[in-house]
């Protein structure tokens, strides 16, 4: 029998708002119901309501889509979980270091590669010593169109965060581009047109895309970018070229189509169960966050003491963040999409102080996973 309740849920997307989010949206399904539900406004300017129908740039919750796609062709014996990079790409990640970090270690963030996006936008250099940096760089690179091996060749020249197959992982979105350099090698089409076909089009996501520009194509909302309060009032990202990412975290969806996604990944239907299985082995990696978490191959693992396991993936862009969450049952999901990020006040030591946002975010969660 299905324990939703949609009065607490709707009361609590409207905490949500009252707490400073702009606007949030999400999806929550129980057995065989399901609620959606919508608080705040899409466009602040103009009083726009956000709508839980929106299409929305979910960050790296994009990582999950790629993971799956790399595994089919693990199953078509086309890769090898266990093989070096430099074995297919010796040109990008070459030397030593090609022949000891393997495509598993690609995509559970062992691969101690560091991240390119500090070396690709200037004012970030001192990521993550979030105080030292300045947002210009979300500016001057809105319609800047990188080239995914350029990226990397960032992330290869920088210093390493970590030895091969080492953990805790850190992660990084270096592993994920050259994830989609090495789909491109064994499907001869770029790993756009691969995820699309074997992945999103396999699983029947009517509102997902991995845009070709720069625009969020359909209803949706903008993006309000705080960038911990330098930037005030938080200003609109949605419209914005996301060849930085790629198919790393560029990924547009609904939170109906995420439901739908993890919910046919997690029984079996999008790759076998064995490459669930691995999916589904975890190590801890270090978030950008800084905090550790239980990853596997693009998923993760959260634990609800009481109330069991949970898989699935969150992300967030300039402006925008998503989380897509499923019971190991497969009977509870939750996807739920804000419009504001890097809400958090720098203190007099440049860490992130609490705000309103973290405690009713985590409500939502709560309230929508387990009640």
């Amino acid at each position: 029998m299905s324990t939703l309740d949609p009065t607490k849920l709707q009361a609590a997307l409207d905490t949500l708002h009252r707490a400073g989010m702009p606007g949030v949206f999400a999806e929550v399904r129980d057995a065989d119901q399901t609620w959606c539900g919508a608080a705040g406004l899409a466009d602040v300017a103009t009083d726009r309501p956000s709508t839980a129908d929106m299409r929305h740039r979910v960050g790296s919750i994009t990582k999950t889509f790629t993971a799956a796609a790399v595994l089919q062709q693990v199953e078509h014996g086309e890769l090898a979980l266990d093989t070096p990079i430099g074995h297919y790409l010796p040109q990008l990640v070459p030397g030593e270091r090609g022949g000891s970090i393997t495509v598993r270690m690609l995509i559970n963030h062992t691969s101690g590669l560091a991240e390119y996006l500090p070396h690709a936008y200037p004012s970030l250099a001192a990521f993550p010593i979030v105080a030292k940096t300045t947002p210009k760089s979300f500016d001057d690179n809105r319609f800047t169109r990188f080239h995914p091996t350029e990226l990397i060749e960032l992330g290869v020249a920088a210093a390493a965060v970590g030895a091969p197959g080492g953990t805790p992982g850190v992660y990084s979105n270096t592993n994920y581009l050259l994830l989609c350099q090495l789909l491109e090698l064994v499907t001869g089409t770029s790993a756009e047109k691969c995820i699309t076909r074997n992945v999103i089009e396999h699983a029947g996501l009517h509102d997902t895309e991995l845009p070709a520009g720069p625009y969020i194509n359909g209803s949706h909302s903008l993006h309000y970018e705080s960038w911990f309060g330098m930037i005030d009032p938080p200003r609109d990202y949605s419209v914005y070229d996301m060849s930085w990412v790629g198919p790393a975290a560029s990924l547009i969806s609904t939170v109906a189509d995420l439901n739908r996604f993890y919910g046919l990944l997690l029984s079996g239907e999008i790759i076998s169960p064995s490459s669930l299985a691995q999916m589904q082995r975890t190590v801890p990696v270090i978030s950008f966050e800084g905090k550790t978490i239980d990853y596997g191959l693009g998923l993760h693992k959260m634990t609800i003491p009481g109330h069991g396991i949970y898989w699935g993936h969150d992300g967030s862009v300039w402006g925008g963040g998503a989380m897509s969450m499923t019971s190991a049952d497969g009977q509870r999901q939750m996807s739920v999409a804000v419009n504001l990020q890097r809400w958090n006040q720098l203190d007099a030591e440049g860490k992130p102080q609490a705000h309103p946002i973290d405690d009713a975010l985590r409500a939502v969660i709560q309230l929508a996973l387990c009640d």
